[in-house]
């Protein structure tokens, strides 16, 4: 055997030795790296029902409650992002019923649709409205988180969705985590009154058994920390 064939031969052993390396070392590194088309979960801790981030948008979710936030309707006040993708996804519905004899947007006004198939993966869509957007403080999505609870525990949702849709309806100015919180806040009060009239023989058992919250990727661990602050300062 002469030296050039040593040569080859030596030069294809370590290129095999490096990716079998680099094998090992993505193979390693997996646990941590999502796999390509898999939605990013992050969960909360503490909470009195399961509760988790989802990284994924309220128009691509599968689930039996989807609800969103519009504000009330003003020229200025477009739709951004999830809510275009919603809107396109039901064929312009969003439009249509965001008129001021139909669908103001008011802070507190719902309206509960079922999204004709081969739209919406959602069963059902509840649309929660946050009142106007020039005066909005993260204050006021406690009302909007007990709404979404009550809400959807009248629809019968075990496994409810909820997406603020805050920055998509164009308020960008309030951290995702001060919107979170005040969210849960809502809704743990919404529970907590929930146990006062069932205690007293005046309602069923909640049927709500956990709760996903939609967050951008850039925003979940906000989110995420957000929520936990809520459920920290309740206890």
């Amino acid at each position: 055997m002469n030296w050039r064939t040593v040569a080859f031969l030596t030069t294809l052993l370590l290129v095999a030795l490096a990716c079998v390396a680099g094998s090992v070392e993505a193979r390693a590194q997996s646990p941590e790296t999502p796999a390509v088309g898999k939605s990013v979960e992050l969960r909360v801790g503490n909470g009195p029902i399961p509760m988790r981030v989802l990284v994924e948008s309220p128009a691509e979710t599968n689930t039996e409650l989807q609800i969103i936030c519009l504000f009330r309707l003003t020229p200025e006040n477009t739709l951004h992002g999830s809510l275009i993708e919603t809107n396109e996804k039901l064929k312009g519905l969003l439009d249509r019923i965001r008129k001021p004899d139909v669908f103001r947007g008011e802070l507190g006004e719902t309206m509960l649709l079922r999204p004709p198939a081969g739209t919406l993966g959602a069963k059902k869509l509840l649309i929660i409205g946050l009142g106007d957007s020039a005066s909005f403080t993260p204050e006021r999505m406690e009302l909007v988180g007990a709404i979404a609870y009550r809400e959807a525990n009248r629809a019968g949702a075990v496994h409810p969705f909820f997406a603020p849709t805050v920055i998509d309806g164009g308020v960008t100015k309030y951290g995702t985590g001060e919107i979170a919180e005040q969210v849960i806040r809502g809704i743990l009060r919404a529970m907590r009154g929930h146990q006062v009239v069932m205690d007293a023989g005046a309602t069923q058992p909640a049927v709500i058994a956990d709760l996903t919250y939609l967050a951008g990727a850039k925003h979940a661990e906000d989110t995420q920390q957000g929520m936990e602050k809520a459920i920290a300062s309740s206890k």
